[in-house]
């Protein structure tokens, strides 16, 4: 059966696009772009939970997509959801895919049941993807929706939850690990309080810690050699999340010891929801040395949720490919398409729009950070911005053999040290970005 109205989308440049034409403008999958192709540089992967599952329901309004892909019952819909996956990712010509346990089996009466789905219908999808040439970028747990969960997971009150918890992680580690994914990501999707009040919070977050350490000794027990990532969020469902953002969840990790085991999924729509830019978030997963993967979305400023759109902003694609090039790009990680179509776009088919736009988006952001990088100019102006670090009183400073008296008495000889603050030509270096954005060809 064809699920989708579409042959396989194909690049065209600009010039030979026609309107209503379906065609990537900006993604040459054999393009060369410092050295790799675009398909490596960027390594695509689809959100199971978002293409092939959820039916564009919203907090105001049922779904309007019929997602049962022709199956009447259980078992038969959910290995509709995989044929109807791998030729949705060859139409969008995805190499990835990314699932959560729930995404491609249906829970059962019992987690015996629960398991036997998980058995059966992993088995019918790894033949599927496999025929189709198709990977699994990473997998993980659905610890946030059952009503067991409403109090937390790894951080739950009660100790069955928790142990609940457990079992279904260690599930979902054979599943990822029969399938061949380099990935397992946690996010705490209620991994945090509504209020302190009924909280012992050194309690849950010294749990949650704990459920870590045992999903990758059992992990790597099992054959798992992947990566394991936290996904920071601040908010949503709970009011305050233990994984807030990058650089709480990196000292969360260095106080239980896990630095060595975890790096981060970065997602754009988290990253602006915590206050920050998505390239801040890129950043201080990579300067501490934990960059690992991506949910490429973008949200709303206006909305304060999490609105997981489409990426269309090519300039925030510039700066976080520019990150990417930064961090050596992509090991075991890649950038999946944790984003969903707007609700009134009713139609199976304009998810396949939607990925176009977000695939051409960052891909023209790939181009533009190549530029950027090839040119070196932002590099040589942070370079000279830091040369007093690299020479005389700041070389001593930065060897550490400074002395606080030392400073003092180079302080009072220096004098006025105004003169040495120069301009940080901020609107100067965001017009060089800008200009390598429109020079992209």
């Amino acid at each position: 059966m064809k699920y989708f109205n579409s042959e396989k989308i194909t690049y065209k440049s600009i010039d030979e696009r026609r309107q209503g034409e379906r065609a990537f403008h900006w993604y040459d999958p054999d393009r060369i772009v410092l050295g790799k192709t675009m398909r490596e540089q960027l390594k695509f992967a689809a959100s199971y939970w978002h293409t092939f599952v959820a039916e564009s329901a919203d907090m105001f309004g049922t779904g309007v997509l019929n997602k049962s892909f022709g199956g009447t019952d259980p078992i038969e819909i959910y290995k509709n959801k995989a044929d109807a996956a791998a030729e949705f990712m060859n139409v969008v010509d995805l190499d990835y895919y990314c699932f959560h346990d729930r995404d491609i089996a249906p829970e059962g009466k019992t987690l015996a049941d629960t398991n036997r789905n998980l058995d059966e219908l992993s088995d019918y999808l790894g033949g599927v993807m496999a025929k189709n040439g198709k990977k699994l970028l990473w997998g993980t747990a659905n610890l946030f929706n059952n009503p067991r969960y409403m109090h937390g997971a790894g951080t739950a009150p009660s100790a069955d939850v928790f142990a609940f918890a457990a079992a279904q992680v260690k599930k979902a580690l054979e599943v990822t690990v029969k399938l061949g994914g380099n990935g397992y990501v946690f996010w705490g999707g209620r991994e945090g309080y509504e209020t302190l009040l009924n909280t012992d919070m050194a309690l849950e977050q010294e749990n949650m810690a704990r459920l870590l350490s045992m999903a990758v000794e059992y992990g790597r027990k099992i054959g798992f050699k992947g990566d394991f990532y936290i996904e920071p969020k601040p908010k949503e469902p709970t009011k305050h999340q233990y994984d807030f953002d990058a650089a709480t969840v990196i000292g969360f990790l260095r106080k239980y010891d896990l630095l060595k085991d975890f790096k981060l999924n970065i997602e754009a729509n988290h990253a602006t929801l915590a206050g920050h830019t998505f390239r801040h978030e890129l950043a201080t997963a990579r300067v501490n040395g934990v960059f690992g993967s991506i949910d490429a979305n973008q949200g709303d400023m206006l909305l304060g949720w999490d609105t997981d759109e489409f990426p269309f902003d090519v300039y925030e694609a510039t700066l976080c490919m520019l990150e990417v090039i930064k961090a050596g790009g992509f090991t075991n990680g890649g950038l999946n398409f944790d984003a969903k179509i707007r609700r009134g776009s009713c139609s199976l088919d304009d998810m396949i729009d939607g990925y176009i736009l977000g695939m051409d988006t960052f891909a023209h952001g790939l181009l533009a950070a190549a530029k950027i990088v090839e040119d070196g100019e932002l590099d040589a102006f942070i370079s000279d911005r830091y040369a007093s670090w690299n020479t005389g009183i700041g070389k001593k400073i930065r060897d550490g053999a400074a002395t606080m008296e030392e400073l003092s008495e180079y302080a009072l000889m220096r004098g006025d040290v105004l003169s040495t603050v120069r301009s940080g030509r901020q609107e100067y270096l965001e017009h060089v970005v800008n200009d390598k954005i429109y020079e992209c060809k």
